[in-house]
């Protein structure tokens, strides 16, 4: 999966570990999920849109969709 995560963790000067605890996940996962290498469950998926307030559409894309907007 396609995700914008690192750029819009970025934006806002949070590292991997402030991301992290803002949902309540390890490090590790938000750099899975930031490298592709871990989808995101819904739930999860979720509170990410929700934390950035931006449709999950916006963040994360099917590779056969192409890039996320």
């Amino acid at each position: 999966m396609i995700n914008r995560l690192r750029v819009l963790r970025a934006e806002r000067n949070w590292s991997q570990g402030d991301l992290a605890e803002r949902l309540d996940v390890s490090r590790q996962s938000v750099n899975a999920i930031e490298t592709g290498r871990y989808d995101p469950s819904l739930p999860l998926a979720f509170r990410i849109a929700e934390l950035f307030e931006l449709p999950i559409e916006a963040i994360f894309a099917s590779p056969s969709k192409g890039d996320v907007a």
